[in-house]
């Protein structure tokens, strides 16, 4: 492991361990064993399967975004798409969407980052939908900030993150539909800051990531990406809702998409792999804020956490073993350019 990784390694483990307490503190252990041992676990059936449909979904905005480059069908891209989530899942700084670039080179020959151009333009989607679930519940917003125990100030993230991925979503948009003029933007750019040895391949790698932007070229096609994410979110908020039942409590589906957009921005925020804490203790917060016992809310959200990190990280295992990926092997041979 290099200086670097160690260093993110750590990081991320302070602050998950940082989470994990806030979320756990003044919880005695014996409420949460009860909460666990009454839960009905038959509503994690429905759960899965229907997170399972998500993972599928995209998949599909995956081809649709890949399609200009490349026309590789929804099937073929499922276990692409579940070995990413594997790697967020277990190795740090999201290195899953990088090994998701990778594997797709391997498989089809798509340039890594013409690739990485449509996974970071899937999380832009992902982030500003994400907000718009959390704009779209403001009213109980109020509730959080006031009475949740809730480290931050939501409404502070919320418009943070507006600016950062609304602005990132403008970004890509207009260098999608001129993509003659980003480059000689980025040209310009490139040949002021960098010295001349590097120039070229950064260039390059821009060159193809431009091309990774092609789908959004038309309105139609961002409007297509937009839909598809809303629907993918939509889905996984379903997983909330079955989830809820297994449960002694009850709120709306509209504060189960309220739950999943602030869970979701704050696993933004580095942490050991798998979100430990920093999805956990916004999770438990949110639920606190509607009255939900403590207990009930730690053990509802370590289950969903569980529901949401183990079937898909054993499938995308399952694919790793499959196609033969080795993540050490894969990360050589993208350094050495192999």
């Amino acid at each position: 492991m290099s200086g670097v990784k160690r260093w993110q390694f750590w990081l991320g483990l302070v602050i998950s361990l940082l989470f994990l307490y806030l979320a756990l503190r003044g919880l005695h252990l014996d409420e949460l064993g009860e909460a666990f041992r009454g839960a009905n676990y038959w509503w994690l059936l429905p759960g899965v399967t229907v997170y399972f449909i998500a993972v599928w979904a995209r998949a599909w905005r995956w081809h649709y975004l890949l399609k200009p480059l490349k026309n590789i069908s929804t099937n073929e891209l499922f276990p692409t798409v579940a070995i990413g989530y594997f790697g967020n899942n277990i190795l740090p700084a999201r290195a899953g969407e990088l090994l998701r670039a990778v594997v797709l080179k391997k498989d089809e020959d798509v340039p890594i980052s013409a690739s990485l151009a449509t996974i970071i333009v899937e999380r832009v989607f992902d982030g500003v939908v994400m907000l718009g679930f959390v704009f779209v519940n403001l009213a109980e917003l109020a509730r959080l900030t006031t009475s949740s125990g809730f480290v931050g100030d939501i409404r502070t993230l919320a418009l943070g993150g507006t600016v950062i991925f609304l602005g990132a979503l403008l970004v890509f948009l207009i260098a999608a539909m001129y993509p003659q003029r980003a480059q000689i933007v980025l040209t310009a750019i490139v040949n002021r800051v960098l010295p001349e040895r590097l120039r070229l391949p950064v260039l390059e790698f821009s060159d193809r990531f431009l091309g990774g932007l092609a789908a959004l070229r038309s309105p139609r096609g961002a409007l297509m990406i937009f839909l598809t994410s809303v629907v993918i979110w939509l889905l996984e908020t379903g997983k909330y809702w079955f989830l809820m039942h297994a449960f002694p409590f009850e709120v709306s589906f509209f504060a189960l998409m309220l739950m999943n957009g602030i869970v979701n921005l704050a696993t933004t925020i580095p942490s050991a792999p798998g979100y430990v804490g920093t999805f956990d203790a916004p999770g438990i917060a949110v639920l606190q804020a509607y009255a939900v016992p403590k207990a009930t809310a730690a053990a509802y959200t370590l289950a969903l956490h569980a529901a949401l990190w183990l079937p898909i990280t054993a499938l995308g295992g399952y694919y790793m073993l499959k196609k033969g990926v080795h993540y050490s092997e894969e990360m050589e041979s993208l350094r050495t350019g192999a």
